[in-house]
């Protein structure tokens, strides 16, 4: 086995190579583990260099989604740049819905299209498309390629791109006589200096002092953190500052994890369907430091009724993000990790927030989400429960999108950074099993969890094939109510009971479905069920596919309806 400094070294030998070797060459050099993908026209160059190429890792999914997807599962538990190929046409705009889910959320990914011919651009050609035009708004960059001698720079400039500053997709389209063109190779390995790319890191001393001297003056202060702790690794640095100034934290769906769901200062989730604590503090504080968050809408609720009692600050990496929702009185840019870091040299205990601290724990209680269990029936919640208890919280957790992903919000507790994937921004059906797999290559002695609704199953499950041929061991589970969960949900609670087309009654049989694929297949309809193919799943080696069969009407509580404060809960029946 070489050493990868011999392998470096092999990989950076200039000579006269093609476009298509440059591109796997330049990959390898930038760390890249493994490519997603699915070959096409135009990009057959790329695949005919991969032949034979014992050191380059290409997984071949089975719909140019599902590899979009694995990339970002990829790259958001792993803190790598996610990559993914495509061909030209219908493969590059397969590619837009998972584009725009990395670009809402941050993740960094580098998105490789093939396209038609130099010569033939704008002309209609057989499977042309303006995938740089079409993804403009949906990236931090793209590239067209026009000289095979940019590629070097270009591969480089994209990954540091992509992985700095708020990170995010960036598209290298690459036209088919391009990944042909012969030239010399001159790798670029050197740290990249761009005038137009710059992003602040350090943040204004002035700035900090005013946040230090407001948590002095701060008598109900509340942390309300998001996922920019995460992808900055700012986590250890968030809870040292915790740990100092005593402040009750709140994270966001995207910040599950970015501080330890135990401790209790913790008071869960905030937002749509937060928990009342969490709510209730936001709406009650006087200082709302807000890290690495965007204030999205399903966290602020009504905007103009929300935190009306608190002076707030905002730290971001992204400027364009401090005062777009919320006007910021001490607005902070900068990365998250080293803002944490600088503040964490003076930080100092909220002494006056004694009284505050006795409110929270009160609010807290003995449990932050509560639902009514049953013997009868299987409950959604408890299944959830049963998978933390089981995997003691330690499983990376994939989700896709609807009232399951909220379950699994709500009840699995996590307590380490980058143990949770899900499409928050973007909410993308589709995204929880593919990005399952990616979440499994990066990490393969993990316990990887995906849980999905019957919706979203059928949107992804031809990815079932890639991991019984790979022996990819993702554990999925699919919570089946045979129902658009949280649509019918929506429609009993704000459209009067009127249905609409929400029945998923015709699905498929998912253990049949699973063997079909050659990936085993299990079914629970009570506790007794659910313990026992739960605990066969964790027994068997390789992937396995378990369907809980849940009530339909079920619903995710708490939950505040659109136009309501936060605070404006409904609760439910708990």
């Amino acid at each position: 086995m070489r050493s990868t400094d011999q392998l470096r070294e092999k990989w950076m030998k200039p000579e006269v190579i093609t476009g298509s070797d440059i591109l796997l060459r330049s990959l390898l050099l930038e760390g890249v583990e493994c490519v997603f993908g699915y070959p096409g026209g135009a990009v057959l160059y790329i695949y005919d260099a991969m032949h034979g190429f014992e050191d380059f890792n290409h997984l071949l999914t089975r719909h140019e989604q599902g590899a979009i997807h694995a990339a970002d599962g990829y790259a958001r538990v792993s803190g790598k740049v996610g990559v993914c190929i495509a061909t030209s046409g219908p493969g590059a705009t397969n590619l837009v819905t998972g584009i725009a889910t990395a670009y809402m959320d941050s993740v960094p990914l580098v998105v490789i299209t093939g396209n038609v011919a130099s010569t033939l651009i704008g002309t209609d050609a057989f499977q042309e498309a303006d995938i740089t035009g079409i993804t403009m708004p949906i990236t931090k960059h793209s590239y067209l390629v026009r000289d095979v001698e940019d590629l070097p720079r270009v591969i480089h400039e994209a990954f540091h791109i992509a992985n700095t500053g708020r990170k995010g997709p960036v598209l290298i389209d690459i036209p088919k006589d391009i990944s042909a063109a012969k030239t010399l190779f001159k790798p670029h390995t050197e740290p990249v200096h761009m005038r137009a790319y710059n992003p602040k890191v350090i943040p204004n001393r002035i700035q900090l002092d005013k946040l230090q001297q407001a948590i002095q003056e701060a008598e109900r202060p509340v942390i309300l953190a998001g996922g920019g702790v995460v992808y900055s690794g700012g986590h250890e640095a968030l809870y040292e500052f915790v740990k100092q100034t005593e402040i009750p934290i709140t994270t966001t769906l995207l910040g599950l994890g970015g501080f330890p769901s135990g401790h209790e200062l913790w008071m869960g989730m905030p937002g749509m369907h937060g928990t009342y604590t969490a709510n209730h503090a936001i709406q009650q504080a006087d200082l709302l430091i807000c890290i690495g968050a965007r204030f999205d809408d399903r966290v602020t609720g009504k905007l103009d009724g929300f935190a009306p009692k608190a002076k707030i600050v905002h730290i971001d990496i992204d400027p364009a993000e401090i005062g777009k929702n919320v006007a910021a009185d001490i607005p902070i840019v900068g990365d998250v990790k080293t803002v944490l870091e600088i503040l964490n040299q003076d930080a100092a205990r909220a002494d006056k927030a004694d009284a505050w601290r006795e409110q929270i724990k009160e609010w807290k209680g003995d449990r932050l989400y509560h639902y009514k269990d049953s013997d009868e029936v299987l409950k959604p919640q408890w299944v959830i429960e049963m998978l933390n208890e089981t995997t003691n919280g330690s499983a990376i957790v994939t989700t896709d999108v609807g009232q399951h992903q909220m379950w699994a919000a709500q009840y699995y507790k996590f307590n380490q950074p980058r143990s949770w994937v899900t499409s928050g921004g973007l909410g993308t059906m589709g995204f929880g099993f593919p990005s399952a797999i990616g979440a499994q290559m990066a990490h393969p002695d993990r316990l990887v969890i995906s849980i999905n609704g019957d919706g979203g199953m059928q949107m992804c499950s031809q990815e079932l094939a890639i991991c019984a041929i790979n022996k990819i061991p993702v554990k999925i589970v699919v919570i089946n109510n045979q129902v658009l969960g949280m649509v019918r949900q929506w429609q009993e609670l704000i459209y009067e009971n009127r249905y609409s087309h929400i029945d998923l009654a015709g699905s498929p049989d998912f253990v049949k479905l699973a063997e079909a694929y050659g990936v085993k297949g299990l079914r629970a309809t009570n506790k007794e069920e659910a313990q026992q193919v739960w605990e066969e799943a964790m027994n068997t080696d390789g992937p396995v596919l378990v369907e809980f069969v849940v009530n339909k009407d079920e619903n995710v509580y708490p939950m505040v309806m659109q136009g309501s404060t936060i605070d404006q809960m409904l609760m439910g029946d708990a």
